[in-house]
């Protein structure tokens, strides 16, 4: 990790000077002949950690921290819409469950799953719409 953090670094620095701009990480992962995903990984491996008291604004008054920044998305009604979720599942018959599983889980299409489970591709689409409704109306 070190060794391609480095290499990244003076590609951008190199990208930088010969483009008088900030590269893209397309254009340095082009430049190392690495995927883009392990540049960004490299790169954000060195960025220094900040305090959530960190202030980002501040006109004077009360000053705005980077924890204020951060939404939390489990609230008490996150938390009761999972628990009514994984119940509504659980209601479901086994083939319902594997269907869905297959479909939106495991991202097969209905004549994937109907090949694999032994039903028709139409079946498939009743059981899974079926599956779903029961669900929303849980």
């Amino acid at each position: 990790m070190r060794d391609t953090t480095y290499r990244a670094i003076q590609a951008r620095e190199k990208l930088s000077n010969e483009l008088d701009r900030e590269p893209t990480v397309e254009e340095i992962a082009k430049e190392l002949d690495m995927k883009k995903e392990q540049v960004v990984i490299s790169l954000e491996a060195i960025v220094d950690p900040i305090s959530l008291y960190e202030p980002v604004y501040n006109d004077g008054g009360e000053a705005i921290f980077v924890m204020d920044q951060i939404g939390d998305r489990n609230t008490a009604d996150s938390w009761m819409d999972e628990i009514l979720l994984c119940d509504a599942i659980r209601a479901l018959s086994d083939r319902e469950k594997r269907i869905l599983n297959l479909r939106f889980m495991l991202g097969r299409t209905q004549t994937e799953v109907a090949n694999e489970v032994g039903i028709s591709q139409a079946q498939v689409s009743r059981l899974e719409k079926g599956a779903l409704k029961k669900i929303k109306n849980s």
